[in-house]
């Protein structure tokens, strides 16, 4: 597959795409950040690249992470992780009090705030040092070892905390927050802090194109059954209550962030990641949903 012809043509079919969105408002780091800015890397299960346009400028990677803390936490307790948050779509907004309250502070999914919240307690219940050795695990994963937490975003997230804290307080009060609230959210401020580029971002996402194993490394990071649910969680809920709306355009399984990231995969083929930071309305980048349908329809390569 020529894929980088491919990127190239279909950004010549997107010129006259008009981007309307703009990039996340309430986390004042973001709200700076160039909006015309565009990237894209593909690695494929075989280490061939293939890169156009602003691929190796790091950007917020924001609930991206959320995927690889899920992935700690189902490691450390297995299928009992799902007695304390759903893997259904939530149907909406990623901050919605309403349903938390409604399921009795159960959250629907491990990726809208409160689920991403749950998983961080679990982690901190069960890691001596949860961000040293979360950290440690992302970088293996990318293969870069100089990764970081940014605190500039991690402080900027943290001023701007009352929705993040009105529900882990709710949780808290039912029952399904263990430990020091503080710490829980300094540890999920830090994991949506870290940045990453669309090549290092592709990289750490390949071992769930190829059911928990790292085909260049042969490195086993999660066992395929697990990994194939980590892949169906991504495809439900994957994008907030639009997740529907991807599956139906794109259809692959994938993970966005309000940083504008989407990384997702192909099993058996390639991790894709875009960037691009104007959002539309759902918190999701307009352009990379775009880029990314437009790739599966030229390529035929979807998992449906």
């Amino acid at each position: 597959m020529e894929y980088q012809k491919i990127f190239t043509e279909i950004l010549k079919k997107m010129d006259d795409y008009k981007d309307s969105g703009s990039p996340a408002s309430y986390i004042p780091e973001l709200r700076d950040v160039d909006p015309d800015k565009f990237g894209v890397h593909l690695i494929t299960n075989t280490n061939q690249n293939y890169s156009l346009g602003d691929s190796e400028e790091k950007f917020s990677i924001q609930s991206i992470s959320k995927v690889l803390s899920l992935v700690m936490a189902y490691k450390l307790e297995d299928e009992d992780l799902w007695k304390r948050v759903g893997v259904e779509p939530s149907g909406t907004p990623f901050n919605s009090l309403v349903q938390l309250e409604y399921d009795q502070g159960i959250p629907r999914n491990p990726f809208i705030n409160a689920g991403a919240l749950v998983i961080c307690d679990v982690l901190v219940e069960h890691l001596e040092n949860p961000k040293e050795e979360f950290l440690h695990f992302v970088r293996t994963l990318s293969g870069n070892s100089s990764l970081e937490y940014c605190s500039r975003i991690a402080e900027s997230e943290k001023l701007t905390s009352y929705r993040n804290a009105a529900l882990i307080n709710l949780m808290k009060d039912l029952g399904n927050i263990r430990n020091d609230i503080d710490t829980v959210l300094d540890f999920y401020f830090n994991l949506c802090s870290i940045e990453m580029t669309c090549s290092e971002l592709a990289r750490t996402f390949l071992f769930l194109a190829s059911y928990g194993k790292n085909p260049i490394t042969n490195e086993k990071f999660l066992s395929s059954s697990k990994s194939k649910r980590i892949n169906a969680v991504m495809q439900l809920c994957g994008f907030y209550d639009e997740a529907g709306e991807f599956s139906f355009k794109v259809g692959l399984p994938g993970k966005s962030g309000v940083g504008g990231g989407i990384v997702a995969i192909l099993p058996n083929q390639y991790s894709i990641a875009v960037w691009s930071p104007r959002l539309n309305k759902k918190g999701n980048s307009s352009k990379g949903m775009k880029f990314l349908e437009l790739f599966t329809s030229e390529t035929e390569s979807s998992i449906f």
